[in-house]
């Protein structure tokens, strides 16, 4: 999963969250855990801008010591893989779909944050674009 650096930083009236690597995603909670939580959600919610619009998202930095890292669900991060591959070879979604031998509508769905998609599918996806997709475990 991808797990991204946060500031969590007190503020007048609660504490307050910024990512360093997606500055879309801003938040804000009355408590430490609180703005903990929000921060995934807030994290979580800004895909959907570089889904929208078709950007690549960026990797997670290595974080700072003042930093902790919130990851996204296994899911998203596996369809981040496939946009950014889609984009990094100029792939559009037309093409993907012809390569996987699938419908446009079943490939639009791929890149959706909002549809759950198999992961198998997704390794489908990495497939045709010549990549891998590895799962691991780790100790917490």
């Amino acid at each position: 999963m991808l797990r991204y650096p946060a500031k969590i930083r007190p503020d007048t009236v609660g504490y307050y969250v910024t990512f360093r690597d997606i500055p879309e995603a801003l938040t804000a909670g009355d408590d430490f855990e609180e703005a903990k939580a929000m921060a995934a959600d807030a994290l979580l919610v800004s895909m959907d801008f570089y889904f929208d619009d078709r950007r690549a998202v960026p990797p997670p930095s290595a974080p700072e010591p003042d930093e902790v890292l919130i990851a996204l669900p296994a899911s998203v991060t596996a369809k981040i893989y496939v946009l950014n591959e889609m984009i990094a070879q100029g792939v559009g979604p037309t093409e993907l779909a012809n390569r996987m031998g699938i419908r446009k509508q079943e490939m639009t769905r791929i890149v959706d944050l909002g549809h759950a998609t198999k992961i198998d599918t997704l390794a489908a996806a990495l497939s045709a674009l010549g990549k891998d997709l590895e799962i691991s475990v780790r100790n917490a």
